[in-house]
C-alpha cells in the first residue's frame, strides 16, 4: 500500500519539476528487504501498491526494473530509503562530466560538495554494482541521465535531490 510519506515525497518531486509523474522511483528498507514503487507507468504522485523485494534480491511481480540498484544500495549502505529522480539540470550535466560540483554555498558546498556520476545501462546488474560501490563513499550520486539519493529517510533524500 502506498503510504502518506511516499505520496508526499512523490508529489513534491513532481511539483518541483524534478521528475515527470511517471519517471523515477522510491523505496524504503523494511524487515527482510525493502518496498519499492512499481515500474514506469505508475505515478509517484498518486497512490499505487508498493512491491516487496527480499534482502536476497527476490522481487515480487511488478517491481521497478531498477530494484537491483536499490538492492545494492541497501546491501552496501545503511540507507533507510532511496529516492531516484531525474532532475533536468542534473541529467544534462551528468551527460557531459564524471562529477557534478555545485557552485552554490547552500546546497553545494555544505551538503553536496561533489556528486560522482556513474555509468551503466538502466536495469542492469552492472549499473547496480557501479552504484553500490560509489555509494560507499558518496551517499548522493548521479547516473549518466538520472539521480539517486539513498540516505536516512525519504525526506532527507528528497531534500538533497531538490
Amino acid at each position: 500500500m502506498h503510504d502518506t510519506e511516499f505520496l508526499n515525497i512523490g508529489t513534491r518531486l513532481h511539483q518541483e519539476g524534478l521528475v515527470t509523474s511517471v519517471f523515477g522511483n522510491m523505496s524504503r528498507r523494511g524487515e527482510g528487504g525493502f518496498e519499492i514503487t512499481p515500474p514506469t507507468g505508475s505515478f509517484l504522485d498518486a497512490p499505487a501498491r508498493l512491491v516487496f523485494v527480499s534482502d536476497e534480491g527476490v522481487a515480487e511481480a511488478g517491481a521497478s526494473s531498477e530494484y537491483r540498484v536499490h538492492l545494492q544500495a541497501y546491501q552496501k549502505t545503511d540507507a533507510a530509503a532511496i529516492v531516484h529522480a531525474h532532475p533536468p539540470y542534473a541529467v544534462a550535466l551528468s551527460l557531459s562530466c564524471d562529477a557534478i560540483v555545485p557552485a552554490d554555498s547552500e546546497g553545494g558546498k555544505m551538503l553536496l560538495p561533489r556528486i560522482p556520476v556513474v555509468d551503466g545501462e538502466p536495469g542492469t546488474d552492472e549499473l547496480a554494482e557501479n552504484i553500490g560501490t560509489a555509494l560507499v563513499s558518496s551517499p548522493p550520486l548521479s547516473l549518466h541521465g538520472g539521480d539517486m539519493g539513498p540516505l536516512h529517510g525519504q525526506r532527507h533524500s528528497w531534500m538533497l535531490i531538490s
